[in-house]
């Protein structure tokens, strides 16, 4: 990191994304000069200008801070997600700028520090932010990078030390394996970003590839079933740390930890499904093996309030029930149904799904029909682009008619708040990873006056 003490300036392309964010606010709060540029304004790039953080939401060379392009001591920060055409970054790199990715500039962050990456195509934010907020509430030296903003601290970053990081190690383009972790876990390794990997075995041998990063096999953390060599973690199922004698009361889990120095009892959890279960189990193990004092964990566990738009309650009273849940994969509308039918085992459940990215509709089209044929009450937003373009003949009607729910049907998103008030379901969900997340707050605010 030695390299990084002589830059002054830091101009992210991106800013308001949530890694890159976590990343202003480190080098803000170091005393670091940090500006960017993003497409759109948002909450959290309105929290970026009120912390002293300027972002400009023009795309033009005239829009970059003088100190930035008067400056010596400057690195450029981008993503994989900023177009190429971009013309603040290519303005960059025709100056001959220093330019490093995100997950480079996290690596470098992070490699002279005791570094806890999670992994996983599933699970990564929430278990990063419980063994975030374990840590920190232990009183540990750590400094946390999250992918979501966490409840407990309505930020993506924590800051209580420099001598351990938690960061999240993203297997998009394959930015984990610029990382070093001397501690890790692998949460589940399941195909996703088929775009760039083409194959479900392209993206294991790149978990496999990330596993071996960490020396020692007793270091890192795997789900249990994962075809790896590590540390077994499961609920109820023989592994190394086992979550046992799992109860429900009030909405909670109340559990034992088995670990292979002995039994933690009377854990509390109060997120829901067994995936959140195994997430907090992960995180407990690696900060045990971090050196966290095992006397203030259970304490640090049950004041963990979790991650917004991760199983999220807007609305819960006893005539009705609204979530809010970023999940955009099979695999995670599954753990999503399976959480909220334990929870509400006897109530009719409508999900409002916008489905992320043309090719992750196309490559998962039938287990997504399956996963949410689930559900009582289908509906379906069009299709968030995100970085693609569209591809011919998949739509989100293409993938309704594949669906078998007696209940279904395609809405544009101003519909949703009337579409919720319609359903006589008692439990309403809303899913998904683009920018149905914005309209949450004012759905809330209209289903709250309308009941």
């Amino acid at each position: 990191m030695s390299n990084l003490k002589n830059i002054q300036t830091f101009y992210f392309v991106g800013i308001g994304g949530i890694g890159m964010s976590a990343l202003a606010r480190y080098f803000k709060m170091q005393g670091k000069a940090v500006f960017g540029y993003d497409k759109t304004s948002t909450d959290l790039t309105d929290e970026l200008i009120a912390e002293g953080i300027p972002v400009t939401f023009i795309d033009e060379i005239s829009e970059i801070q003088k100190e930035v392009l008067s400056s010596e001591n400057v690195l450029i920060v981008y993503t994989p997600a900023i177009p190429k055409a971009n013309k603040i970054l290519v303005h960059f790199f025709s100056e001959d700028f220093s330019i490093m990715k995100r997950a480079e500039l996290l690596g470098e962050v992070s490699k002279n520090t005791l570094c806890l990456a999670v992994a996983g195509t599933h699970g990564k934010t929430t278990t990063s932010a419980i063994l975030g907020h374990l840590l920190a509430e232990c009183n540990m030296p750590v400094t946390a990078f999250l992918g979501g903003i966490a409840e407990n601290y309505n930020s993506n970053f924590i800051y209580k030390g420099s001598e351990i990081t938690v960061v999240e190690a993203d297997e998009f383009d394959r930015s984990f394996l610029q990382l070093r972790p001397d501690i890790a876990c692998i949460t589940s390794m399941d195909a996703d970003h088929l775009d760039i990997y083409g194959d479900a075995s392209e993206i294991e041998n790149a978990f496999r590839t990330f596993a071996s990063l960490v020396e020692k096999d007793e270091n890192i953390f795997i789900k249990n079933n994962l075809p790896l060599d590590g540390i077994t973690v499961g609920v109820e199922e023989p592994a190394d740390y086992e979550a046992q004698n799992v109860k429900i009361k009030d909405g909670s889990y109340l559990f034992d930890l088995k670990t292979p120095n002995g039994t933690l009892e009377n854990l509390t959890f109060h997120l829901p499904g067994h995936h959140n279960l195994t997430n907090a189990i992960m995180a407990l193990g690696m900060a045990i093996l971090a050196g966290s004092p095992t006397d203030c964990l259970s304490k640090a566990l049950a004041t963990f309030k979790g991650v917004k738009r991760r199983f999220s309650y807007k609305i819960k009273s006893e005539n009705l029930v609204l979530i809010d849940d970023y999940a955009h994969h099979p695999t995670e509308i599954d753990a999503l149904f399976q959480a909220v039918d334990e929870m509400y085992p006897n109530d009719h459940k409508q999900i409002v799904f916008q489905p992320h990215l043309f090719s992750r509709t196309r490559d998962f089209a039938a287990s997504f029909a399956k996963s949410l044929s689930q559900f009582d009450e289908v509906v379906l937003l069009d299709i968030y682009p995100a970085r693609e373009e569209p591809i011919e003949g998949i739509t989100s009607e293409w993938l309704l008619n594949q669906i078998d729910a007696q209940h279904k049907r395609l809405i544009f998103k101003s519909a949703i708040a009337e579409v919720l008030l319609e359903s006589k379901c008692r439990i309403k969900l809303l899913v998904g990873a683009g920018d149905i997340g914005a309209e949450v707050n004012k759905i809330t605010l209209k289903l709250k006056n309308e009941a």
